[in-house]
């Protein structure tokens, strides 16, 4: 994949800036437990989509006020939960990478503004951007977000390049018209084993 049109990179937080899969886990599991939902299935789709989106595919029979109610929970069990929250490995090399070819980048997250402000600074990540789940009508895999994120740098989509380490983020990087860089063997136009990859493939000449 050509890196050299590269006008702005957007990162999904959870798994892909930020270290926190553990701690996303625990919450869910402890959410499945309140609710008598298998922790598996809930895990199983939960990673990198909004909690409320994740509770209506579990729970299908609660109205909209009671889907609220336990997204409110869900996302509750994790805003003080930051014990082994860390960046993610390469995670400030590329962000200093970024910083040195002055590219423009933001985060583009599935959680709440709290909880992103808490867990990027546990990661003792500062962004310049960053769209959350409060800021769309509609989450991931939904392309509103990264839209919204490349609107908000000044940058044609086309010309982003989204990070992600979930499927339901990157078919919203697709349907953006961005280019997608995937983590974990998932499948991008450009697959990545960590984040020092991307550093080193951006300053290459």
């Amino acid at each position: 994949m050509e890196l050299a049109g590269v006008g702005a990179v957007l990162f999904d937080m959870d798994g892909t800036l930020v270290d926190s899969d553990a701690a996303v886990e625990r919450a869910w599991e402890r959410w499945a437990a309140e609710y008598g939902v298998d922790p598996a299935a809930a895990l199983a789709i939960a990673h990198g989509s909004p909690a409320d989106r994740t509770i209506s595919r579990l729970l299908p029979a609660l109205d909209e006020a009671a889907v609220a109610v336990a997204a409110a929970l869900q996302l509750a069990l994790q805003y003080d939960d930051l014990s082994d929250v860390t960046a993610t490995a390469g995670a400030h090399e590329l962000l200093n990478a970024l910083g040195r070819l002055g590219l423009p980048w933001a985060v583009v997250t599935s959680a709440d503004r709290r909880l992103a402000e808490a867990r990027l600074g546990a990661a003792g990540i500062t962004a310049p951007v960053v769209v959350t789940v409060e800021d769309v009508s509609v989450g991931k895999p939904d392309p509103e977000g990264y839209l919204r994120g490349a609107a908000l740098l000044g940058v044609p989509v086309g010309r982003c390049l989204v990070v992600e380490d979930a499927e339901v983020g990157l078919r919203a990087g697709r349907a953006a018209g961005a280019m997608t860089a995937a983590l974990k063997g998932l499948d991008g136009d450009l697959r990545l084993a960590d984040l020092a990859q991307l550093a080193r493939r951006l300053e290459s000449p």
